[in-house]
């Protein structure tokens, strides 16, 4: 009899136990279900708000820079390049008489193309308009074209730099512009601006619509500094072998703009 107690009570303890266990396993699971529910609803589209927001930051740009190429013709390849050659030189000499480091003149571009006599030979019988392009054309010289990108840290003497370097006969001088070496201080502190812009206005909308910032979702930013350009005439300075002209008048700067475009998306509640 006593036997048959023990084994009841046994019995009795354990399921007790398995029922413990499947309460726990209930409540754990229906807790997690409720913090699902709870995180999918406060990351529903439906319960978020997005505000733009612009900052602005003006300073003296502390670089310029500008390219220019030498185009030079020879009957030979050795003849072209020589002659480029000797033009690209005098004009790296100029920039380096000046100050400007070896770092900042870079060959962006060179190239040799054969020059091609698409005419007829004199054999052939012309029509009174003129002769049909030659199927065969003839080789009769080489064109070799190098272009160099300039990069000048001290911007006062950009102006002089492209008359002397105008003077020397290169092709064609082009794409002048004053910006920053190192925009990231000027860059962070423009951000800084557009979030406090994007964060009053959000602050405002919650406002009107009587809810409250909960926090961010997500965050976007788009903008750079804005160089300034300047457009190069090459006969103005006697580029090309043309008559000399009066210096280059000093070049004003002015100021550049870095801007800062933010998106903000706010989680409300």
């Amino acid at each position: 009899m006593d036997i048959n107690i023990t084994s009841s009570k046994k019995i009795h303890n354990a399921l007790l136990a398995v029922l413990v266990v499947l309460a726990v396993f209930i409540f754990v699971k229906i807790f997690t279900d409720i913090k699902a529910v709870s995180a999918l609803r406060d990351s529903t589209p439906g319960n978020t708000i997005t505000v733009s927001g612009e900052g602005d930051v003006s300073a003296v740009a502390d670089i310029s820079t500008f390219s220019f190429s030498v185009d030079e013709s020879g009957t030979t390849v050795t003849d072209a390049q020589e002659k480029a050659t000797n033009k690209n030189n005098q004009a790296i000499a100029i920039l380096k008489k000046a100050g400007v480091e070896d770092k900042d003149i870079q060959t962006a571009g060179y190239s040799v193309n054969p020059k091609y006599d698409y005419s007829q030979s004199g054999t052939v019988a012309c029509p009174a308009y003129g002769c049909p392009p030659n199927g065969n054309p003839k080789i009769v010289g080489y064109e070799v074209t190098q272009s160099v990108t300039v990069k000048v840290r001290d911007t006062d003497k950009a102006g002089s730099l492209l008359t002397q370097i105008g003077a020397v006969g290169v092709s064609n001088i082009s794409g002048l512009s004053f910006t920053f070496d190192d925009p990231s201080v000027l860059q962070d502190q423009a951000r800084s601006k557009a979030i406090d812009d994007a964060k009053a206005k959000a602050k405002e909308l919650a406002k009107e619509l009587g809810v409250s910032l909960a926090g961010v979702t997500s965050f976007s930013e788009n903008g750079g500094p804005t160089p300034i350009y300047y457009a190069m005439e090459s006969k103005a300075m006697g580029i090309g072998g043309g008559p000399a002209t009066p210096p280059t008048p000093d070049i004003e700067k002015g100021e550049n703009k870095i801007t800062s475009n933010v998106t903000v998306t706010y989680r409300i509640r």
